[in-house]
């Protein structure tokens, strides 16, 4: 039985402590990509926050923390390879961008089948470790999230 095409409008999940080290993992299909957690709405009427914590509970096993929409959003062409797992003619994706807020030394719990390994590392560090540009650029606005965040 094959799979339905993926939606095109995903979710970006920057799950991070509140001194701003950041989880990525490493996709199992492509060893050496690292991420923040990602995956797409299951379907067209999921609530954006609820396809949020869907993924961070399915691809980290991570349940809680204080989830944030960043009101971001970014428009890409889907990568290639890829391409397979949108219906033909679909050629970019809609990514909404949440921060997760966990306590240190939360617990991470990875689907070997999705991801090899995680990491949790400095902001900067991270960023530059990302292989999507957009995951990048996220990261790199957490410090002034935290900022934000932060009451005077």
């Amino acid at each position: 039985m094959s799979r339905p095409f993926k939606i095109p409008e995903s979710v970006l999940v920057v799950i991070h402590t509140p001194a701003a080290e950041v989880l990525l993992i490493e996709r199992a299909d492509h060893p050496g990509f690292w991420q923040s957690v990602t995956g797409a709405k299951d379907h067209a009427d999921e609530p954006l926050a609820a396809t949020a914590r869907r993924e961070v509970a399915e691809e980290t096993g991570i349940d809680g923390g204080l989830l944030h929409d960043w009101a971001l959003c970014n428009v890409y062409p889907i990568f290639p390879i890829w391409a397979h797992r949108y219906a033909p003619g679909v050629g970019h994706n809609t990514e909404h961008v949440f921060g997760l807020s966990v306590a240190p030394g939360t617990a991470v719990r990875l689907q070997p089948r999705e991801h090899l390994r995680h990491t949790w590392l400095p902001w900067r560090v991270a960023a530059e470790r990302c292989f999507s540009p957009s995951n990048a650029e996220a990261i790199l606005q957490l410090p002034g999230r935290l900022a934000a965040a932060t009451p005077p």
